[in-house]
C-alpha cells in the first residue's frame, strides 16, 4: 500500500481493498518504525485513525472525494487547531494552535488524513533543516546527508514513504530544494495562488504554501484542492482554480523551454549537467522546442533576497516577544528582561542571524542603501524573468548546484548554505511559479530539475513534469530503509 500513487490509493479505498483504517495504521507503523529519520515532530496517531474511521464512513455511504480517506502529513509552521505548531523553535514549543489555517481546513475538508507535524528549520530559516530545536532531519537516502530545508520533514517523510504526500512552504526555494535533495516532487505555486492565512510568516511578501508528493499527478490533486482565493488572506489572488489533473495529458509538441545559460555555468556540478541534459532529450523527444536564453540578473538574487527576507522577518518575528503565548523566561526583573531573556533563550542561532540582518537593514540611515535598493533589485529581477518568458512558454533549469551535501558540512559558514539557494531564489522575488522534478541520481543522491514558469501557469508546469514522469522511473524509486 505504501508504494500506491495517490489516485491508486483513491481506487484501492473506493473498490474495497482496503480501509482508510488499514492505510494510515500502515503509516503510523512505518513512521514509528523509522523514527530515525526525525522527520516528525508530532504524531497524532489517536487523531489520525479517528479521521480514518470516519472517511470509511463517508466512503461507504458513496460520499467521498478523489482524496478522501488517504493519509498525510503538514509542515509544523502551518497552524493546526488542538495540535501542537512549533515551527521547529523552542519558543513556540509549548504553543497549541486555537484554529487551523486554510490549507489544513481545506484537506481536511477534502477528506485526507493528517498523521501529525513534520520537522523544519526553525521558523522556515534555512536549506539543510539542521536548524530545528528538534533536531536534524536525516535524508533518507543517506542519513549522512541533509534532505534540504526548510521543509525537510515533509520530503524525507514522502521519500521514506512514511507519507504519501505533505504540505510545505516555500520562501526561497524551502519546497523545491528538499524535493530535489529527497527525490520526490513537490511545487512553489505564484505567490497569492494558496492562501497563507494560517501559516506562520517567516517573509510576507515571499511565502507561499504548496504541495509535496512522489509525483506531478499526485501534486495537481493536491494543489487544485489547496489553491483558491481567501478573503482572510489579504494577499490571496480572486481568480478560478483549473482543474490541474485534467490538464496532465495535454501534448508537449511545438512547446518551447528555456535553459538560462546563467544556470548552466561552473557552479552547477558536472554530473547534475549530465542528468538534466538526459531529461532535456526527453523532453525534445515529446516534442518540445529547447532553447537557450538568458537571465543576466540571476547573481543578484542572492543579495536581494538575503535583505528583504530578514528585514520582514524582523517585523514578523516581533510578536514572539514571551508576552501573548509562547516560550517565557523564567523570573524576569522588568519587561525588558522578559523581552530580551525570551527572545535569546527561544530563538536559535540562524533566526537572531536573520533577525539582526532585517533590522540593521531596516534601521535609519542604512534603509534606502539595503532595503530600499534590494526591492528595486527585486523588480529588476522580475522583469528579467517576464522578458524571458515572453519568449518560451517555461524555463528549465537546475533545482540546486550540488546534490545534497552532508550534515555539518555548511553550518559553520552561512554564506556558503545561502550559496546552496542560488537557483531557487529568484523565482521568490518574482512569485512566480515553479516546481522541482527528480532526475536522476549522482552517487546515490537524487537530482532535481527545476520548471519554472509564468504567474498562473501551474498546469503547464504540472503537465510538463507529467509527460516526463510517464517516459522517466526517477520518481518511482525508493531508498531502501527496511
Amino acid at each position: 500500500m505504501i508504494n500506491l500513487s495517490l489516485t491508486q490509493m483513491a481506487h484501492g479505498l473506493a473498490s474495497g481493498d482496503f480501509s482508510s483504517t488499514e492505510l494510515t495504521q500502515a503509516f503510523l507503523d512505518r513512521i514509528a518504525k523509522h523514527s530515525q529519520l526525525n522527520a516528525f515532530i508530532s504524531v497524532t496517531a489517536e487523531e489520525a485513525l479517528k479521521e480514518a474511521a470516519a472517511a470509511d464512513q463517508r466512503i461507504s455511504q458513496g460520499k467521498a472525494s478523489p482524496l478522501t480517506g488517504i493519509p498525510l502529513a503538514h509542515k509544523d509552521i502551518f497552524c493546526t487547531q488542538g495540535v501542537k505548531t512549533s515551527c521547529g523553535s523552542k519558543i513556540l514549543d509549548n504553543f497549541v494552535a486555537p484554529y487551523s489555517a486554510t490549507v489544513v481546513e481545506r484537506l481536511a475538508a477534502a477528506g485526507m488524513v493528517s498523521l501529525g507535524k513534520t520537522n523544519l528549520d526553525e521558523f522556515a530559516m534555512g536549506s539543510s533543516n539542521e536548524s530545528s530545536f528538534y533536531g536534524p532531519v536525516k535524508n533518507p537516502w543517506n542519513a549522512q546527508a541533509v534532505p534540504g530545508g526548510s521543509s525537510g520533514g515533509s520530503a524525507a517523510a514522502v521519500a521514506a514513504r512514511l507519507v504519501p504526500a505533505a504540505t510545505g512552504t516555500d520562501t526561497g526555494g524551502s519546497i523545491r530544494q528538499p524535493a530535489a535533495f529527497c527525490g520526490i516532487t513537490g511545487i512553489k505555486p505564484t505567490y497569492g495562488r494558496v492562501s497563507r492565512w494560517g501559516m506562520i510568516a517567516y517573509a510576507s511578501s515571499l511565502d507561499q504554501g504548496g504541495p509535496m508528493a512522489r509525483s506531478a499527478e499526485d501534486c495537481a490533486l493536491l494543489l487544485k484542492e489547496m489553491a483558491g482565493f481567501d478573503q482572510r488572506d489579504s494577499t490571496s489572488i480572486q481568480r478560478c482554480v483549473p482543474d490541474y489533473p485534467a490538464l496532465l495529458q495535454e501534448p508537449l509538441q511545438g512547446l518551447k523551454i528555456g535553459l538560462p545559460k546563467e544556470y548552466f555555468g561552473s557552479d552547477l556540478n558536472p554530473e547534475m549537467k549530465a542528468c538534466l541534459d538526459t531529461a532535456v532529450k526527453e523532453l525534445e523527444k515529446l516534442g518540445a522546442q529547447v532553447l537557450e536564453v538568458s537571465l543576466p540578473l540571476t547573481r543578484l538574487a542572492i543579495p536581494a533576497y538575503y535583505v528583504i527576507a530578514p528585514a520582514e522577518a524582523s517585523s514578523n518575528l516581533s510578536r514572539f516577544d514571551g508576552v501573548r503565548f509562547g516560550y517565557r523566561c523564567e523570573d524576569p526583573k522588568d519587561l525588558e528582561d522578559l523581552y530580551k531573556r525570551s527572545r535569546s533563550e527561544g530563538f536559535g542561532p540562524e533566526v537572531k542571524r536573520r533577525i539582526l540582518i532585517g533590522t540593521y537593514a531596516l534601521s535609519e540611515g542604512f534603509y534606502d542603501a539595503y532595503y530600499r535598493k534590494a526591492q528595486q533589485l527585486r523588480r529588476m529581477i522580475t522583469e528579467d524573468f517576464q522578458k524571458t518568458l515572453n519568449e518560451v512558454d517555461l524555463l528549465l533549469a537546475p533545482t540546486t548546484p550540488t546534490p545534497a551535501f552532508d550534515l555539518g558540512s555548511k553550518t559553520s559558514d552561512p554564506v556558503q548554505m545561502y550559496l546552496e539557494d542560488i537557483y531557487t531564489l529568484g523565482v521568490n522575488l518574482a512569485g512566480l511559479p515553479a516546481m522541482s522534478v527528480p532526475a536522476g541520481q549522482v552517487s546515490g543522491r537524487p537530482v532535481g530539475m527545476q520548471l519554472i514558469g509564468n504567474h498562473f501557469d501551474e498546469g503547464r508546469l504540472l503537465n510538463v513534469a507529467h509527460q516526463f514522469q510517464q517516459v522517466t522511473d526517477h520518481h518511482l524509486q525508493a531508498p531502501e530503509l527496511d
